[in-house]
């Protein structure tokens, strides 16, 4: 029978039997913030949009230490569009869970790793689904000093406090709530404007929360209607508010609308 495993330092919860309650905490926990990668999801100028992640090896890496290397199992289907589909399955409380969903080919030139990414991205997206990881999709945005010349971030974007390891975790059936995050300083100009639309409607659509085009025609809708045009480069900046309202707004809608629909 397998035991959650302990570190010297208490990052994981210890038991005595496979509970599945504490299995679940467990796996959920935040990581630390040296596994916790960053990249440039949009540059505009000497900033940057900092996107979050972690890489396959690091949810392998809690898998085993929560689980044991026999404690889960996964595997993987090519589809036509090279898209690849993860069946991950846990053993929780004597019981064999699936979890499934499916990854894409980055945009990297070399095929081959193109093909590795959709592995590795399909086993992140099924791992989220255990609740591995979830807790970064709930991070604010952060815009941040960023060097276009050497391809890196001037400054290293911080985690809040909720996202660290060693919170506390509530009682079992107790959902776990994140803090309300800081303001985001507002766009400096149009064209940083339009890159963060781009740049929200591209975590939207990762999250399966709205299609592409459909945020970016909300806004459009909101310069006509404010007669503004139909360049969001050429807004001005008493109307910046606005826009980021209208999208945190409609974030809201369709998360609100993705948790009480019901499944088909």
């Amino acid at each position: 029978m397998n035991a959650l495993a302990t570190k010297e330092n208490g990052t994981r919860a210890a038991a005595t039997a496979p509970d599945p309650e504490a299995i679940t905490r467990a796996l959920a926990e935040p990581f630390a913030p040296d596994e916790v990668k960053w990249k440039p999801a949009a540059v505009s100028g000497n900033r940057a949009l900092a996107l979050c992640y972690v890489d396959a090896r690091t949810i392998q890496d809690r898998l085993d230490e929560v689980l044991g290397p026999t404690g889960w199992q996964d595997d993987y289907e090519l589809l036509p569009d090279n898209s690849v589909v993860c069946r991950l399955r846990l053993r929780l409380g004597g019981e064999w869970i699936t979890k499934v969903d499916v990854g894409g080919p980055s945009e990297q030139p070399d095929d081959g790793d193109k093909m590795k990414a959709a592995f590795s991205d399909a086993l992140k997206r099924a791992a989220v689904k255990f609740g591995i990881g979830r807790y970064l999709y709930r991070l604010p945005q952060q815009w941040v000093d960023y060097d276009p010349q050497k391809k890196r971030f001037a400054k290293a974007p911080q985690l809040p406090e909720f996202a660290l390891p060693n919170r506390p975790f509530p009682a079992p059936g107790k959902k776990v709530e994140a803090p309300p995050p800081k303001e985001t300083a507002l766009p400096r100009s149009g064209e940083e404007l339009e890159q963060r639309v781009k740049a929200f409607e591209k975590q939207l659509v990762a999250r399966k929360l709205c299609k592409a085009g459909e945020l970016a025609r909300l806004v459009v809708d909101f310069g006509r209607e404010c007669n503004l045009g139909e360049d969001v480069t050429k807004w001005p900046p008493e109307k910046f508010a606005d826009v980021v309202e209208l999208c945190k707004k409609f974030e809201r809608g369709r998360m609100a609308t993705a948790t009480t629909k019901k499944p088909a």
